[in-house]
C-alpha cells in the first residue's frame, strides 16, 4: 500500500516493513521558469508525478509498499541565483541535507531508498549521494526522472531542439496540473538565439530559457 510519509502517526510508522517499504524522496527546486511559468515548477512537477506513480503502481499491485516523502522544495539551483526569486543551497549544503535526511531514514530501519529528480540540478549530488550513502551506511538510493522518457520528449513540437528548461515541455507539465499557474500572455515564443551559440551552455545539452511554442500564444 502506497502511504504518504508525514501523514502516518509514530504509531503507525512502527509497523511499517522497513525491510521491503521503498521510501521515493521527491527532489524539486525553487527558481526561474522564463517568464510565464511559476517559481515551483519543478516542486509542481515533483508532487504530480509522485501521484501519477501512485495510482500506477496501485493499478498493478495494491499492497505495493511504499512510502512518499514530502518533496524538497529547495535544491541545487546555482545556475539561476541571479534570476529574481530563485533560491539556491550550496553544493555541499544539499548534499548534507539529503544526507541527513538519509541517515535517518536508515536509522529507523529503512532499507530501500530512492530519489525522483525534478530538477536537473539537483542530479549530480543525487548521484554523489548514492556512492556515499553505500560507502558509509550500505544502502545505495537509485535516482531517477522523468524528462528524459521518450513519451515526454515526444510532447514537445516538432523542430524544438531547444526546449527544457522553462520551456514547452516543463510549461505544459504545469499546465497539466493546473492552468492557472501559467502566464502564457507573458511568455516569449521562439528560440532564444542570445544563447544558442554560448559555449558554456553545450555540456548540458540542449537547453531553453522560457521558450513556448507559438501555437500556445
Amino acid at each position: 500500500m502506497i502511504l504518504k510519509y508525514s501523514e502516518l502517526t509514530r504509531l503507525e510508522m512502527e509497523q511499517i516493513n522497513k525491510e521491503e517499504t521503498i521510501v521515493l524522496i521527491p527532489l524539486g527546486a525553487l527558481e526561474q521558469h522564463g517568464n510565464q511559468a511559476p517559481l515551483g515548477t519543478d516542486d509542481i512537477i515533483a508532487q504530480a508525478m509522485t501521484e501519477y506513480l501512485t495510482r500506477a503502481l496501485e493499478a498493478e499491485d495494491p499492497d505495493f509498499p511504499m512510502l512518499i516523502f514530502p518533496v524538497i522544495p529547495v535544491g541545487l539551483s546555482t545556475e539561476h541565483k541571479n534570476f529574481c526569486g530563485s533560491i539556491t543551497l550550496k553544493p555541499d549544503t544539499y548534499y548534507h541535507l539529503l544526507y541527513d535526511i538519509c541517515a535517518s531514514l536508515a536509522h529507523h530501519g529503512f532499507k530501500k531508498l530512492a530519489l525522483l529528480i525534478c530538477h536537473g540540478g539537483n542530479a549530480p549530488i543525487a548521484q554523489g549521494l548514492s556512492r556515499g550513502l553505500r560507502s558509509e551506511l550500505g544502502i545505495s538510493p537509485p535516482s531517477s526522472g522523468a524528462f528524459g522518457h521518450p513519451d515526454v520528449k515526444a510532447t514537445v513540437s516538432e523542430g524544438n531542439i531547444w526546449d527544457f528548461h522553462g520551456g514547452e515541455m516543463e510549461t505544459s507539465m504545469v499546465m497539466a496540473v493546473d492552468p492557472s499557474l501559467v502566464k502564457l500572455e507573458t511568455s516569449e515564443a521562439g528560440i532564444p538565439a542570445a544563447f544558442k551559440d554560448n559555449q558554456a551552455l553545450q555540456p548540458y545539452g540542449p537547453v531553453s530559457i522560457g521558450w513556448v511554442s507559438e501555437d500556445w500564444k
